[in-house]
């Protein structure tokens, strides 16, 4: 029996599988801090960048930090892992005109985003 097979893994956490050629199991990064990244109350909008294959992970966080309002590299790496991993993630949360103004300088700097 392969040993990873013999992995045991949590209900609610994810599936955890050695990445091609290697021996050690490759599981999605674990959140360090809950940050808010939006207004709070009153969530009118919401921004998704989506995964262009055109970025390094350093250029988006890079991007993130610099135009998403209370943005940390941490969270930033977390939200270029997801978009990277599924494609796609919220990245921003907040007022709608917010939400266009940060868009718009993501979109600047190269991202695929939309405002929803």
């Amino acid at each position: 029996m392969h040993e990873y097979s013999r992995l045991k893994v949590a209900a609610n956490s994810a599936i955890i599988r050695p990445m091609a050629g290697t021996k050690t199991p490759f599981a999605p990064p674990v959140p360090t801090e809950i940050t808010s990244t939006g207004t709070g109350t009153g969530l009118d909008a919401r921004v998704i960048a989506f995964n262009c294959e055109c970025h390094t992970y350093e250029q988006v966080i890079g991007l993130f930090c610099q135009h998403i309002p209370g943005m940390t590299s941490s969270k930033a790496f977390e939200l270029a892992w997801k978009i990277d991993h599924d494609g796609e993630a919220i990245v921003f949360a907040g007022a709608l005109s917010q939400a266009e103004e940060i868009a718009a300088k993501l979109a600047g700097g190269g991202l695929r985003v939309a405002v929803q």
